[in-house]
């Protein structure tokens, strides 16, 4: 009797720490279905918190796991950058070949961090159409019949500009002296993206602050 009850102990420890296997005869988790899984139904949770770190996800192996949605989200964190100068002092450039870039070497927000404020480059980490828009804003020393833009410059190339020069009436400069450009462009991984100020004078100034130079990336898809 007391060999009866010693096996059927260790039986039921065995059953106990068992994997089983469904359409499967070697099962590597507790249950392992190889085939498809159908729920017919689900109870409805009152408790918002529980979405956060409770979505079933299947990795590429079959395994049923657990993930925040905090996570999903972040793994496919789209660009979202603004950014300026550091200071509002004035900023004095020297143009080469009639185009220089602009220093912009401060953002306010970048989602994922892909903005160089050493370099004041852009670099996409993810393929997508971007919605991409920058201003500048010069002093009063840009004079009358003087070109003057900006333009955003893809992987070296001039890909969207707004430029044009100044105009007088009764020898008065009349022409304001904001440009602003914006564009959608179509990027792949490690694309660059800079803004650069066109204009026939060897050297400018514009102003630094926030509310009148600035640039802004977004990715729309």
């Amino acid at each position: 009797m007391k060999k009866i009850t010693l096996y059927s102990h260790l039986l039921a420890t065995h059953f106990l720490f068992s994997q089983i296997g469904i359409e499967t005869t070697n099962p590597t988790r507790t249950l392992d279905i190889n085939g498809d899984l159908r729920i017919r139904t689900t109870e409805i949770t009152s408790n918002e918190s529980a979405a956060k770190d409770s979505i079933l996800v299947v990795d590429n192996m079959g395994n049923s796991k657990r993930i925040s949605s905090k996570t999903v989200v972040n793994s496919y964190l789209k660009t979202v950058i603004k950014g300026q100068f550091s200071s509002s002092s004035l900023v004095d450039l020297n143009l080469l070949s009639n185009r220089v870039k602009i220093p912009f070497n401060l953002t306010e927000f970048d989602s994922n961090s892909e903005f160089n404020t050493t370099t004041n480059t852009y670099v996409a980490k993810q393929d997508g159409i971007y919605s991409i828009s920058a201003q500048i804003k010069a002093n009063t020393t840009v004079g009358v019949a003087t070109n003057f833009g900006i333009a955003i410059t893809k992987n070296g190339t001039i890909i969207n500009r707004n430029s044009f020069a100044n105009i007088s009436v009764l020898g008065i400069n009349v022409t304001p002296p904001v440009r602003q450009v914006t564009t959608l462009v179509e990027l792949d991984i490690n694309d660059t993206i800079i803004f650069e100020i066109l204009s026939d004078l060897a050297s400018i100034t514009i102003l630094g602050t926030s509310e009148d130079c600035f640039f802004t990336i977004q990715q729309i898809r």
